[in-house]
């Protein structure tokens, strides 16, 4: 029965990051290889008190059917939002809540792309949109980043040689590597877009978690009618509430909300009306303040374990936040290998070869996460992995 399948889902990649959770996810397991929020860190007893009072208050109305664009005052709330932190000027109407930034992601694809078009990808990038686009069977045409941003020369003939309909970043602290464009690469890229018939995609699920180093400027302020914006609840409050959004030009808007009342008619009312509740009776600065000093500790204590386990030609990437640590083994070690090695000893982390796009494959790359284990787990893991790594050395 396996004919019936379309063409389109055969080549869809699974997500390499879930069949590893799989694996990873037995209690006696310390695994990197997620990113997960910490569970620790979850407004559990605010989030208790905002669903009974939108039940008490307004359950009729929360409980029903809503309109597809999203509750009017999470808009209003994520509108005041940019205009607070980053000093945009976005309106209510320029967005639509999503079953969170992942579901943007599939509806972007679903109204800008046909069979064939071409995209900009980062390379290394991230697993969830190379999935979430592969579905609509574009050419992704992949630009190199580093701890600068992306590749400019590259991305110059990406533009002037494919014309892509998108160019999708996650500028800071980017899944897999962690690095966030500098503001002169920032400059650049928009520099670049701005004379192509192009739309910029800024996926910013991490955004909030910075611990160092300065705010870098929002595309959208170099780039305003070219940039789309993706945002989400998810790394801040709670994943399983699936709440994101996509910040679009007006003209983008009417397609977008056609395409999402086909799929899913409105994201979960309910839930946006708790997370309404719970914005209005609590602090957000200081529960973020909150992830971000948790967060910062147990990076350090990774980055020290790390100098103090692997071995001294190891690279680790810079990042001034969010919940990755990108590492880079001597080239003669396979980051694969090193997986089925580690494994076998109760330590998980994720292969960089699943974020990468065609040929350009680097081997020796690897992805840790450092949020969801505490600093003894953190401490034994990366010990158990330098041993692994020196085994490995020791057996070319």
């Amino acid at each position: 029965m396996e004919n019936l399948l379309s063409k389109r889902i055969k080549n869809v990649p699974e997500s390499f990051i879930r069949r590893i959770l799989k694996v990873s996810s037995q209690p006696d397991v310390i695994s990197f290889a997620g990113g997960l929020p910490s569970a620790d860190l979850f407004p559990i007893s605010a989030l208790e008190e905002a669903s009974y009072k939108v039940l008490k208050n307004n359950g009729k109305q929360a409980l029903q059917y809503a309109n597809s664009e999203g509750d009017s005052q999470l808009r209003n709330w994520i509108a005041q939002r940019y205009k607070d932190k980053q000093g945009l000027e976005i309106s209510p109407e320029n967005i639509l809540i999503t079953n969170g930034s992942q579901q943007a992601l599939d509806l972007l694809g679903k109204v800008l792309l046909d069979k064939g078009d071409s995209i900009v990808i980062e390379n290394p990038g991230y697993l969830g949109a190379i999935q979430a686009f592969s579905l609509y069977q574009p050419v992704m045409q992949t630009v190199a980043v580093d701890n600068q941003g992306m590749n400019i020369a590259a991305l110059e003939h990406a533009l002037n040689t494919h014309k892509p309909k998108l160019v999708y970043t996650v500028p800071n602290f980017q899944n897999p590597t962690g690095i966030s464009y500098s503001q002169s690469n920032r400059e650049a890229v928009a520099n670049l877009v701005s004379s192509f018939d192009t739309l910029l995609i800024q996926d910013d699920p991490y955004g909030e978690l910075r611990f160092s180093g300065k705010a870098k400027s929002n595309f959208m302020a170099f780039l305003p009618e070219q940039t789309i914006l993706l945002g989400s609840f998810s790394k801040i409050i709670t994943p399983s509430f699936r709440l994101g959004w996509i910040v679009a030009p007006k003209w983008l808007m009417k397609p977008l909300v056609i395409a999402k009342q086909a799929a899913d008619l409105h994201t979960n009312y309910f839930s946006q009306r708790v997370i309404v509740q719970y914005l209005e009776d609590n602090p957000i600065d200081e529960h973020v303040e909150k992830i971000i000093q948790f967060y910062a500790k147990q990076k350090q204590a990774m980055v020290q374990a790390i100098e103090k386990y692997f071995p001294k030609d190891i690279d680790v990437a810079e990042s001034e936040g969010g919940m990755f640590i990108w590492v880079t083994l001597p080239k003669s070690i396979s980051s694969m290998e090193l997986f089925d090695k580690a494994i076998k000893k109760k330590v998980a982390f994720v292969p960089g070869n699943p974020f990468y796009v065609g040929d350009e494959v680097k081997q020796n790359t690897l992805r840790l996460s450092y949020v969801t284990m505490d600093e003894v787990a953190i401490e034994e893991g990366i010990k158990c992995l330098g041993g692994c790594i020196n085994d490995l050395i020791k057996s070319l």
